[in-house]
């Protein structure tokens, strides 16, 4: 049974981004943003997105639609290391139980 501080960090709610993809931009150009702008990416419309936790990619998918809402299918998820890593940084406040819940993640117990 995970310890008290194990639990309450299993409870924490963190941000998970969804990245489209990303470009250079000069401060020139995004001063000059406007509604209605359009940034090109390059990056194909069909390619997979990458999700990360704490700016750490763990895992790709596709974009789906979900009612009205946009969603990913995940395609691909690194394995536990790289995902307790990621967490592992997110709890940073609390090292201790960042490691415990990367030895229960590595050793099957969740």
């Amino acid at each position: 049974m995970p310890s008290p501080t194990l639990a309450q960090v299993l409870h924490l709610e963190i941000p998970v981004v969804v990245r489209v993809g990303e470009r250079p931009m000069s401060l020139r150009d995004v001063i000059s943003l406007v509604p209605g702008s359009i940034i090109q990416l390059p990056k194909n419309a069909n390619a997979e997105l990458d999700l990360l936790c704490n700016d750490k990619a763990i895992g790709c998918g596709n974009a789906v639609k979900v009612g009205e809402n946009f969603g990913i299918r995940i395609t691909y998820m690194g394995d536990v290391k790289q995902r307790s890593e990621a967490l592992a940084a997110v709890t940073s406040d609390d090292e201790a139980a960042a490691t415990a819940l990367a030895e229960q993640l590595l050793s099957g117990q969740l």
